[in-house]
């Protein structure tokens, strides 16, 4: 995800690519906002998030808490990047538990 920072004493922007972990960090905040946001107003999150990831559609998410709004400042590649790695940190973890 490229951001543009104002340089300070001019009126130029200069491109801005933020750290790995940075990103990661981002992506995963949110991902638990837009969570919480669809939960609170009864939606299935798992349903509403996957039908964003697939499609690209900003309706999937709910304005609530500018939750739409917040989803798109972050790629959705980076999204799913975000909840694979996680998801197999943990099936990993649990296998190591099984040994």
């Amino acid at each position: 995800m490229e951001e543009y920072r104002d340089n300070i004493g001019d009126h130029h922007t200069t491109p801005y690519t933020a750290p790995k972990e940075e990103k990661e960090n981002l992506a995963r905040k949110i991902l638990l906002d837009v969570y919480h946001a669809l939960n609170e107003k009864g939606y299935n999150p798992l349903n509403q998030l996957v039908g964003y990831l697939l499609s690209g559609e900003p309706a999937y998410i709910t304005s609530h808490r500018n939750a739409r709004s917040i989803i798109k400042k972050v790629e959705r590649d980076e999204l799913l990047e975000e909840l694979l790695s996680n998801y197999l940190k943990n099936l990993t973890s649990e296998e190591f538990d099984e040994e």
